[in-house]
């Protein structure tokens, strides 16, 4: 796959007085005292709670919009012995969530059971399947989590069959709200709650430390729902700022000392060891995992993982779940090859401004993967499409600077449903739409996007030399953990570094590169590895001088940590003007 050339943008360096400041009242580097300014850390107090987060530090659950109404809506349920049903999203972040609330209420009296949809059959968000199945399971409570913002209509039909909805939400709610007894949604226009980037499952773990203050019970009872807590987080890629900050760094502490049995079960298949896990670990191994069930079977089996209650089933359930993620990395890989064959030969439907692709084989469950795969490639805003239930349905996925979500709704007239964010969306529409859908895409796009905003950015937080890699250096920064959006891992660019020799290339055809790298007046070589970079190992084979761009990360194997950079970027020395 051949990428788009990007541009190295090194950030404005923080005001040098406050830098100055920091460093010297923190004993740090200067450069990771910049860092900390550039996070809106200038003293030595803001200093000491960002590298020691503390739970004294998430707020009162009650601050949101309707908590009192659905405490007193769920105090009902138990204490009449109402049958409540948790329902979620296939994702992550939905199976997290309705494992976290599932367990909550089981473990306080509640009778409680789950329900999710299926993604071939009833879509995303609540279904009227889903609800009939409530109602003729005598179900009289039902609490959303992850999806029903939107469910106008769903929230109304529960209703007509007595059924009372509590919804847990974070996306963007509309105008009108549904008429339901609560609406916990921190992103409600009405809503103070003093942070609005919860995650799905944060909203519901609000409610189960709502529901805990209500009755007196000490937070310490909900610190075993951390680890699911944090998996959300890093899986849904909100920010790692704030309430989630604190929330994932007690979620790893959990997560690495005493996970529950179906989060060892995929710590163990991923390949893990406890006691080293990080957010990027939950992101590339562990999220990947649970959410293939969804995509390939049933996201009912990554609940029953997560709420299993030993470590027999749940290692029987991981293995399943296993298999489904192999299968399905090797359908991506397919379709993402027959996707990029069709951009290439001009067998898409749209390729000027934006990359639409349909066809009506593929699987449905991977066209989000595939998305952003396209966008890496072509890097430019992207619709993968395919056939499900008689619609053309699918996914989209955007490029850093532009509403993708807003072109999306510019053709509302044009689709049956649809929802998501700025950057990632999902769609349905009829057949004979798609030729017009396409057309008013490009037009749309054609008039909203700048040649800046087609061109990847790799932003630099700042430029240094191998040789102010040490140890210390290195501890610190760890501290700066965990990373995740709006506290990203710092990307530093090194110039006129060499392989030391022993380069090569790594991975499945062939397509990484695995380095040690060395500079001049400074011969310890540290190891990198370069993802998707191949093309660049005809020139460093050569011991030609090139320019790196990374992050700095710990590699840890068989019992050795060892300082590792993650290569974003190289460019060759010639290529410098």
């Amino acid at each position: 796959m051949n990428y788009k050339e990007s541009i190295w943008k090194v950030r404005e360096p923080a005001d040098p007085s406050k830098v100055e400041r920091l460093s010297a009242e923190v004993g740090i580097d200067k450069v990771l005292a910049g860092l900390l300014v550039e996070r809106g850390v200038e003293t030595f107090e803001q200093a000491r709670q960002f590298f020691r987060p503390s739970l004294e530090h998430i707020h009162d659950p009650f601050l949101m919009k309707d908590m009192d109404k659905a405490v007193d809506r769920l105090d009902k349920a138990i204490e009449l012995d109402e049958k409540i049903l948790v329902y979620g999203d296939y994702d992550v972040d939905g199976t997290t969530a309705v494992a976290l609330l599932h367990s909550f209420l089981g473990s306080h009296g509640a009778k409680v059971d789950f329900y999710i949809p299926d993604r071939y059959d009833e879509g995303y968000g609540v279904s009227q399947k889903g609800i009939e199945w409530a109602a003729a399971n005598d179900v009289k409570l039902i609490i959303t989590v992850d999806c029903g913002i939107k469910a106008i209509e769903k929230t109304a039909l529960a209703k007509s069959k007595g059924i009372d909805m509590i919804i847990c939400d974070h996306h963007l709610p509309d105008e009108t709200l549904p008429a339901a007894v609560a609406v916990l949604d921190p992103k409600r226009e009405d809503d103070t709650y003093p942070f609005d980037d919860l995650s799905g499952c944060g909203v519901g773990f609000k409610l189960a430390q709502a529901y805990s203050q209500r009755h007196g019970l000490p937070f310490d009872e909900l610190i075993p729902l951390l680890d699911l807590l944090v998996v959300s987080i890093a899986s849904d890629l909100v920010g790692m700022v704030g309430e989630n900050r604190v929330l994932s760094h007690f979620g790893l502490k959990r997560l690495n000392e005493a996970p529950r049995h179906g989060l060892l079960a995929m710590i163990e298949l991923s390949g893990l060891e406890l006691g080293h896990i990080t957010v990027d670990d939950i992101v590339f191994k562990i999220g990947p995992r649970i959410n293939a069930a969804g995509r390939m079977e049933t996201g009912r089996l990554a609940v029953e993982l997560l709420t299993a209650p030993d470590r027999v089933s749940a290692t029987r359930i991981g293995e399943q779940i296993n298999e489904n993620n192999n299968e399905r990395k090797n359908i991506d890989r397919e379709i993402t090859q027959e996707a990029l064959e069709m951009v290439e030969s001009g067998k898409c439907i749209a390729s000027k401004n934006a990359t639409i692709v349909y066809n009506p084989q593929w699987n449905k469950g991977v066209v989000g993967i595939v998305a952003s795969r396209l966008v890496e490639a072509f890097y430019k805003p992207t619709v993968v499409l395919t056939k499900s239930n008689g619609f053309v349905t699918g996914s989209a996925r955007s490029v850093a600077g532009f509403d993708l979500y807003a072109s999306i709704e510019s053709c509302a007239d044009l689709l049956e449903n649809f929802g998501g964010h700025v950057y990632a969306a999902g769609l349905t529409l009829k057949e004979e739409n798609l030729p017009e859908f396409a057309r008013r895409m490009e037009e749309y796009i054609e008039g909203k996007i700048s040649d800046e905003m087609l061109t990847p950015v790799v932003d630099i937080d700042a430029r240094i030399d191998l040789s102010q890699i040490t140890p210390k250096f290195f501890r610190i920064l760890k501290q700066f953990q965990p990373f995740g959006p709006g506290n990203a891992n710092p990307v530093f660019e090194t110039d006129a570094v060499c392989d030391e020799g022993s380069g090569r290339k790594v991975g499945a055809g062939g397509l990484h590169l695995k380095l040690d790298l060395i500079q001049e007046d400074y011969s310890r070589a540290i190891p990198a590895i370069a993802f998707n970079l191949a093309d660049k190992f005809e020139y460093i084979r050569h011991g030609n001088p090139f320019d790196v761009c990374y992050t700095i990360v710990e590699n840890y194997y068989r019992g050795n940590s060892t300082i590792q950079l993650r290569i974003k970027d190289i460019k060759e020395r010639e290529d410098i003007i």
